[in-house]
């Protein structure tokens, strides 16, 4: 197991406490996994169940609540078949916990003692809860227009919370100088948090009897569950658990698209963005730091990357809620895509539903 850059191609171990590259370039971590699939349907029903597939080297680092494996439920929404899978239903409220635990156990594992995380509230709430469990100081900076929820849980963890005028940007910025002296437990440049979103799709292969569904329908902004599920998928087909990948179809806020211009102009990454005020906060980024891994993933499952507008995210979300899942604004934008995208009856689709809509502003009394 190792580190490498993907710019220039230098290797490090996996102990040193380095979230990228000395030449500033993104990291991948090298890792070959295992699945015993007899070992893993004895053991609980959490994300750890996955045990050889996690880079974690010894068990007593492992911090966990005996999160995971979440609900996959077949419901009928639109006219039509789909499988909704529960990922709001985690200790912090979102599918972030699945990254948060995983890193912050190799965080424990390194000895390190402080961490720096940025966000739009769900990822540095899921840190905050698991460096609270870990005894791990945390440093999260957030937007100052993010949910008063999100910020009073981010708070109520014990973690120094950092509000930011300005951008989503400013506030990575803000983060980033932080660390400059303390390690960056960031949910889209550190690569140990993509091995613990990946357990997304282990869970829905698992809960499939160990097949892939035909398409699979995510919200994309830092792409931590898209290309967490696109390095899940890599693995089990390599394990030879899987024969096929699904299409993986991203879903962007209209307002702020920088991932399906891209995919549009037929995958330049450097094509420019602009972001106008939208409810889906979580997936709110103009610049992608993995926008290349995001699109490499959309382009080797055959999918695509599509856009949602305000209206039909928010016509989603009310849909959503009277079917009697509570879920934040951000989690819709997942639906809208399913309602809009034209996909044949007989093919097998499962949609995440991501955060919950407790913590959100986006959910008034009307």
């Amino acid at each position: 197991m190792k580190l490498i850059c993907q710019s220039c191609q230098t290797e490090y171990k996996t102990c040193e406490p380095l979230w990228k590259c000395r030449c500033g370039g993104i990291l991948a971590l090298d890792f070959h996994p295992r699945f015993p699939i007899d070992k893993i349907q004895k053991r609980k029903p959490t994300l750890w169940r996955y045990r050889e597939a996690l880079p974690i080297e010894n068990d007593r680092y492992i911090v966990s609540f005996d999160e995971g494996f979440t609900p996959l439920i077949n419901e009928h929404f639109f006219g039509r078949d789909i499988l909704i899978k529960q990922d709001y239903l985690f200790p912090s409220g979102s599918y972030k916990d699945r990254g948060a635990s995983v890193l912050v156990s190799k965080v424990k594992e390194a000895g390190i003692k402080k961490v720096v995380e940025d966000s739009s509230g769900n990822a540095g709430a899921a840190i905050a809860a698991y460096c609270a469990k870990a005894h791990i100081t945390c440093h999260i900076y957030v937007p100052e227009q993010t949910s008063e929820g999100k910020l009073i849980q981010i708070k109520k963890y014990g973690a120094h919370l950092h509000k930011i005028q300005g951008s989503r940007e400013d506030t990575a910025k803000a983060a980033r100088r932080h660390a400059e002296t303390t390690y960056y437990a960031s949910h889209y440049w550190n690569p140990f948090f993509f091995h613990g979103t990946k357990t997304f799709i282990f869970e829905v292969i698992e809960q499939l009897g160990w097949k892939t569904p035909d398409i699979l329908i995510v919200p994309v902004g830092n792409g931590t569950l898209l290309y967490g599920a696109f390095i899940g998928l890599q693995e089990l087909q390599q394990g030879n658990i899987i024969d096929k990948l699904p299409r993986i179809i991203g879903v962007q806020a209209r307002n702020c698209a920088p991932l399906a211009s891209a995919w549009k102009k037929h995958n330049n990454t450097n094509t420019a963005s602009t972001r106008k005020d939208t409810v889906a906060e979580g997936i709110a980024i103009v610049h992608p730091i993995r926008r290349n891994d995001i699109l490499h993933a959309v382009k080797e499952t055959n999918g695509e990357i599509i856009t949602v507008r305000e209206n039909e995210i928010l016509d989603a979300l009310n849909y959503t809620l009277r079917k009697g899942y509570y879920i934040e604004p951000t989690s819709a934008v997942a639906v809208a895509g399913f309602k809009k995208y034209q996909i044949k009856k007989d093919l097998e689709v499962v949609v995440p539903l991501t955060g919950h809509g407790l913590k959100t502003k986006g959910l008034s009394i009307q």
